[in-house]
């Protein structure tokens, strides 16, 4: 199933900008239920959106080497 390339090219972005969010999570600290729970929900949506996002180079023109 291929997906629209919008889907696409928001779910690269997403898994190359939200590493980024897990400096200030891990400055905080994971002392907490809540901002463990946290850090592991944003671990899970990172590997989603690399797996949706994986194909958003394609679109860039291929030529043979």
């Amino acid at each position: 199933m291929r997906l629209p390339s919008t889907i696409t090219a928001v779910a690269f972005w997403l898994a190359a900008l939200l590493p980024l969010v897990y400096l200030p999570v891990l400055l905080v600290g994971l002392d907490s239920a809540a901002r463990f729970t946290l850090f592991v929900g944003l671990l899970g949506l990172n590997a989603v959106a690399l797996v949706l996002g994986h194909d958003y180079p394609e679109s860039r023109n291929r030529r043979p080497t």
